[in-house]
């Protein structure tokens, strides 16, 4: 469970690396202006990746604010509309915009971001300096080439003050249109961080980690199974409540939603946490994104779930041999309702089972539990730094409320709204730290650890590496044909367990 030195030290040197070059960039902007985007360049200096540098020349198109939605760091926020959102208040003189919205919607290529998880959630206070949040609505159509493209976007939801709020399109002002699209951005920065980061993956795994040591004994065939998917989870979660969410840790610090607002929204989140949100066959049709060509998180994802499925099944069947005997496993059965009733706080109403009665359900369950531990935190995780390390592209916290008046938008305003250069330093460096590759990385099924004693396991395990090796190389072909290709879930870059 906890590091081993060599990870300790590498952990803890390459946070001190990032500081100092965070405290040279500081020095260095000490005496320069601070009033144009142009001005972010003092610090896009030293650990970037060639993704951050394409991010940093194309992040004010459209295209490439709507890929973010299917491929960037967070894949898990858009949905396919099956009708027009509630809260899209479409006042008179949109008669236009509201027939491009029907014409879409009817031909299946209407998507939305909703980012109402947000609203009411209050604000950071960093040094006596308010910052600001917005919950953002954005629609997006797919076009014939599989570009998602913004249609338009509601910064915040209506209210009694605010019936029909103000709607940005691409035809506005160009400032007022990039600063509505910096908002969803940051609003995107919390969620993805929060909810589908910290939440989802981190925490889940915690869950699974600690009913595996306080339920199963070391015998056990599925501690077995499942201990190589927890190594170091334990420790870098801890390292995370005391460095990052705690009192006066970097959320406080730089984040907008730091200072109790993160507290709230992770409750929320947890609220809205299903077992079908874990499970991408069901959560991907659900949000009604399967077969769409340039959704390629959706599409690896799936590859990924069913060769894992595949290894499960193998591992399974070797130890139950019928549905009687997972039902007569009162080891097995007590981790089951551990996870489900302690650990995620009474979620048999989510969907979670409280017990398991055949062998399909098992595993199924371990599925998602290698799932959630493996590929889906490469896919949250890996996009930091590319994403991230260009700080206009997904700021951490805002400094003036949103905009309602799309001619009043100047650069003054959009430099006031975008952190300050001390906050953008120590977002490029928490972004770098914790999402580059790890000395002593473990690849997906790769552990050397021999757990089992029965030779049947291993043949089980080296069909496992061999779907995996054959998933690499069709991800690598598809990849050589993109200008942009999707390397968050091939499977030498999935580390076997959450250690970052």
């Amino acid at each position: 469970m906890r590091f081993h030195e060599e990870k300790r030290l590498d952990f803890e040197w390459t946070l001190r690396a990032g500081v100092l070059e965070m405290r040279l960039k500081r020095v260095y902007t000490l005496l320069r202006t601070w009033n144009r985007l142009e001005d972010f360049d003092q610090i896009f200096w030293g650990q970037k990746s060639a993704l951050a540098e394409k991010v940093h020349r194309c992040w004010k198109d459209d295209e490439l604010f709507g890929y973010q939605f299917l491929n960037g760091a967070n894949p898990m926020l858009l949905r396919r509309c099956t009708s027009l959102p509630s809260r899209l208040v479409l006042p008179s003189g949109t008669e236009e915009l509201q027939a491009q919205l029907d014409r879409e919607l009817q031909n299946g290529s209407l998507f939305e971001a909703d980012f109402t998880l947000l609203d009411g959630i209050p604000a950071n206070v960093i040094r006596g300096e308010q910052q600001y949040l917005a919950a953002p609505l954005v629609m997006l159509r797919l076009d014939p080439n599989g570009k998602l493209l913004p249609m338009v976007i509601q910064i915040q939801p209506p209210s009694p003050s605010s019936p029909a709020p103000t709607l940005f399109l691409p035809s506005d002002p160009p400032l007022a249109w990039l600063l509505a699209k910096i908002w969803v951005r940051s609003s995107d920065f919390q969620l993805h961080e929060l909810q589908f980061h910290l939440l989802n993956t981190h925490l889940v795994a915690e869950v699974i980690a600690v009913a595996t040591m306080r339920c199963l004994p070391g015998l056990h065939p599925i501690f077995k199974f499942i201990v190589p998917h927890i190594r170091y989870t334990m420790e870098i979660n801890t390292r995370s409540r005391t460095q990052l969410i705690s009192d006066g840790g970097i959320f406080d610090q730089v984040v907008s939603t730091g200072g109790g607002g993160h507290v709230q929204l992770l409750t929320r989140a947890l609220a809205q946490l299903t077992y079908c949100s874990l499970c991408p066959p069901d959560d991907l049709a659900n949000r009604g994104l399967l077969k769409i060509p340039s959704a390629l998180y959706a599409q690896d994802a799936l590859r990924l779930w069913e060769v894992t499925s595949r290894y499960v099944e193998g591992m399974v069947h070797l130890f139950y041999q019928s549905d009687d005997i997972v039902r007569g496993d009162t080891e097995l059965q007590a981790w089951c309702w551990e996870i489900t009733e302690v650990g995620l706080c009474h979620a048999q109403d989510r969907g979670f089972p409280v017990s398991f009665q055949s062998r399909d359900q098992l595993c199924h369950f371990l599925t998602m539990c290698v799932f959630t531990c493996t590929s889906q935190h490469a896919a949250i995780n890996q996009g930091q730094l590319d994403w991230y390390g260009w700080v206009p592209n997904a700021p951490c916290t805002m400094r003036m409320p949103p905009p309602t008046n799309k001619e009043d938008v100047t650069m003054e305003m959009v430099m006031g709204s975008l952190p300050d250069i001390q906050k953008s330093c120590l977002q490029m460096t928490i972004a770098w730290h914790l999402s580059r590759p790890q000395s002593d990385m473990v690849p997906l099924g790769q552990h050397k650890e021999k757990y089992f004693s029965d030779p049947r396991t291993k043949t089980v395990l080296s069909r496992f590496q061999s779907d995996l090796e054959n998933l690499e190389r069709e991800i690598t072909a598809r990849n050589e044909q993109l200008d942009l290709p999707y390397e968050y879930l091939k499977p030498s870059r999935i580390e076997n367990s959450i250690t970052i």
